[in-house]
């Protein structure tokens, strides 16, 4: 099974992007399809053996819209993108034109071996009506900020013509005492006019419900269609076949309107997409690799694994690898949102897109194209940004009832006013016309993919990475969170956490002799002290020895020092210097011990135990004040486990638990009645994380755990729970208050606009202006999530 997120340009509404999703899933080997508006792309799920991207983009453009392909990082991979297979784009076309049922794209047959010359020849004509397709509407590929700019300039057209019929149709005639040029009509003037204002300017929507309507939906498109085009025709006929009413001025003014609304909207949507399109180019479009003794720049996409990649100062890394010549330090902000640089050694990673501060180094690449870490992010924000929450299905199915409910109430509108109340043929088309052109089903359809995309694009970009919409929502309702405690509530390593010298030496002194000894061992509990004794100065150890299972014996100075446990002392018979209480005291604590002695006597004791991460406690508190218990799951006993919990403040503790039972003790906790998060980084964390609402990983931990996640913290600090949980709150706040906008504005405006409430009425121009301002409200209310000061994030 392969998931793939590729290019859908040119939808024009939430509803064309259902359209194209009832096309997907119908084709063969699809078992899920997620187009969304909002993105203007659309993740699915395929069995390579049944179909491939070819077909895929065949049906995407037997719908009527653009797919560039793969979608993936700029410069750093070759996408995806070969072209559309005919055959199956014929079989979409015939099945849309109602000779075979939908759920047969797909299963036509490629053309015969005998005539391989027609299948390149179908395969350009079906690109050929693409392209025509697309430059009848908003020209083929257009990205959200091209068609702002096309929409911009429609409405500027339908403006200039839009003016002098106002004021050669309005009562403003009757005070500028207007005449038509060249002795015309007044009545084929304003034809003339409104011809220039209509047949352009509206053209996209006329292409869109054309689409909709052949794609088995009906959208905002339809709708606008409708009233403009009802108002529009009816006038022509006016003029030219019968006399009658003429609705010219409406009908122009209305267009100007609309198109003000969606040109407004779009540039909004286009602002959605900072977060994604900041990661898109991030990349380096060329890298230095030296090959065959040489250096040579290639495009990043050329890289190949195993490569001897050249940074220099001030260069961004192109791909991911392991350093093998030369230190730097590397600002990887842009990825993981850690604001200080990192330093680099040989032996350690370097992630591409990150910038390179100062000094040179080579590195081996590891990890190029679509397996490198910006491409596998790119991929799981798109993902997230396409998959739809709970209530945005339910909305998208009210979106498409709403529509036919403005056709319907529209018609009725129009039978109650003039067959039943007697109202002239102009008063009722007027209020049928308001009728169409209020409805908005766009409103319905963005609450909830706008905040979303905002959501999880500021997730990213503060290394907080939500896979899918249900996880966003289900962080919300969270009412315990479970920390696996070694590598997220602790380092994951020892670390020197206590010394106790005795009497008569210095603690520098304690540490100065073991570390002479440790120098010789590769022990994690000798590093641990190397790395605590830093700079200090020391004598050299010689006959060094190891002794299994109590520690080390070694010359130090011309005398026998010893570091090792308990056990090594009275072995040894060390005098302990009147330290065995605390030594007692510091082994109850949960902390291993080390002791040191020299020439029979002991010079100190040093405590280490996996050190707490300096963000742990405040973690805790936060989640506590947010309403969240948190929880600590250990293997370690309960006096330790507890010790720990005290200095944190955790309320539950969840001790002696075997690796293979951390997901029952999850499952215990649901039993309950509660909601559960669990935070964690190994393999053996991977249960646990599925068994929870939601799975957080930590970012350093392995691969298996960020799988089996739902959110990934991509700087292993488990403060960033905090974050996403806040993120999370928000993010639904901002998608109930879109869809209690939406929800409210069509029960308010269908009324208003029929006439229910007669004598007060709307004009078609302010229904028109109330419907594109509908949208525009929510989609500005999901960019103020943008601005929104959080706990956590920047």
């Amino acid at each position: 099974m392969k998931t793939l997120v590729i290019e859908v340009g040119g939808l024009f509404s939430s509803l064309c992007a259902r359209g194209v999703e009832k096309q997907l899933r119908a084709l063969p080997g699809v078992t899920r399809a997620e187009v969304s508006y909002a993105t203007g792309t659309a993740t699915l799920a395929y069995d390579e053996t049944a179909t491939d991207l070819k077909a895929i983009k065949a049906v995407v453009q037997a719908c009527g819209y653009h797919c560039a392909g793969e979608s993936v990082p700029a410069h750093l991979c070759h996408p995806e993108d070969p072209p559309a297979d005919a055959a199956v784009a014929t079989a979409g076309a015939v099945a849309h034109a109602g000779h075979a049922p939908a759920a047969h794209v797909g299963h036509a047959k490629p053309a015969a071996p005998a005539a391989p010359a027609k299948a390149p020849a179908a395969a350009h004509a079906a690109h050929a009506r693409d392209e025509m397709a697309h430059e009848m509407g908003h020209g083929a590929g257009m990205d959200m900020a091209g068609m702002a700019r096309d929409m911009r300039n429609r409405f500027i057209v339908a403006f200039v013509f839009a003016v002098p019929v106002f004021l050669y149709a309005s009562v403003m005639t009757q005070f500028l005492q207007l005449q038509p040029p060249f002795g015309l009509e007044m009545s084929k003037f304003l034809f003339v006019l409104a011809t220039g204002a209509i047949l352009y300017p509206s053209w996209p929507f006329v292409v869109a419900a054309w689409r909709a309507v052949r794609n088995g939906v009906a959208n905002m498109a339809v709708l606008v269609v409708l009233s403009v085009g009802t108002g529009y025709l009816f006038s022509v006929a006016a003029t030219f076949l019968f006399e009658g009413e003429q609705f010219y001025e409406a009908s122009s003014v209305l267009l100007v309107f609309i198109l003000l609304g969606h040109w407004l909207e779009m540039r909004a949507r286009a602002g959605a997409s900072d977060a994604i399109r900041a990661l898109m180019d991030l990349a380096p479009p060329m890298a230095t690799v030296v090959r065959d003794g040489r250096e040579v720049e290639v495009p990043t996409a050329d890289v190949v694994k195993g490569d001897i990649v050249l940074i220099r100062p001030g260069n961004k890394v192109p791909v991911d690898g392991e350093v093998i010549e030369g230190k730097s330090t590397v600002d990887e902000s842009m990825l993981t949102g850690e604001s200080m640089p990192v330093g680099k050694a040989p032996g350690d990673t370097v992630i591409g897109a990150t910038i390179n501060k100062s000094g040179s180094f080579r590195y081996r690449a590891t990890k190029v194209g679509a397996d490198t870490a910006l491409a596998q992010i790119v991929k799981l924000v798109q993902e997230a940004q396409n998959s739809k929450a709970p209530a945005q299905r339910l909305a998208d199915r009210a979106s498409q009832w709403l529509v036919l409910a403005a056709i319907v109430i529209g018609l009725i509108t129009f039978a109650a006013w003039f067959w039943w109340s007697g109202q002239t043929l102009l008063f009722a088309l007027t209020l049928t016309i308001t009728v169409f052109v209020i409805a908005c089903p766009d409103a319905l359809g963005l609450a909830t993919p706008m905040a979303i995309r905002i959501g999880t694009g500021r997730g990213a970009q503060n290394g907080i990475l939500i896979k899918n919409a249900t996880a966003l929502e289900n962080a919300t309702r969270l009412d315990v969170i479970v920390f696996d405690k070694t590598g997220t509530l602790t380092l994951g390593q020892p670390e020197v956490v206590a010394l106790a010298a005795a009497p008569g030496a210095a603690e520098d002194e304690l540490l100065a002799l073991a570390g002479a000894v440790e120098k010789h061992s590769e022990h994690p509990l000798a590093q641990a002290i190397l790395k605590h004794a830093g700079g200090l100065a020391r004598e050299t150890a010689t006959a060094f020895t190891n002794i299994e299972g109590q520690g080390a014996r070694a010359d130090v100075g011309g005398r026998a020092v010893l570091v090792g446990n308990r056990r090594l002392m009275d072995a040894e018979k060390v005098d302990m210097a009147g330290l065995e209480a605390k030594s007692a005291e510091m082994q109850g604590a949960g902390r291993t011990v080390v002791h040191v002695a020299r020439g029979g006597r002991l010079v100190g004791l040093i405590a280490i135990a996996d050190a707490v991460r300096p963000t742990s406690a405040a973690t805790v508190k936060a989640l506590q004040e947010r309403g969240v218990q948190v929880a600590m799951l250990t293997g370690d006993n309960r006096a330790t486990a507890e010790r720990i919990a005290r200095e944190l403040g955790i309320d539950i503790v969840l001790a002696d638990v075997l690796p293979g039972q951390k997901a029952d003790e999850v499952k215990k906790l649901q039993q309950q009645g509660k909601k559960v998060g669990m935070v964690g980084d190994g393999v053996n964390d991977a249960p646990a994380l599925t068994q929870a609402e939601v799975g957080f990983a930590i970012g350093a931990g392995t691969d298996v755990a960020m799988e089996s996640a739902d959110v990934v913290l991509m700087k292993s600090d488990p403060r960033d729970v905090v974050g996403a949980v806040e993120l999370s709150r928000a993010t639904l706040r901002k998608m109930k208050q879109n869809l209690f906008w939406a929800v409210g504005y069509n029960v308010i405006a269908f009324p208003l606009a029929a006439g229910v409430f007669y004598p007060l009425l709307l004009s078609p121009e302010i229904a028109a202006l109330a419907m594109s301002g509908s949208s525009l409200i929510v989609a500005v209310n999901a960019l103020m999530l943008k601005r929104t000061q959080l706990a956590g994030l920047k």
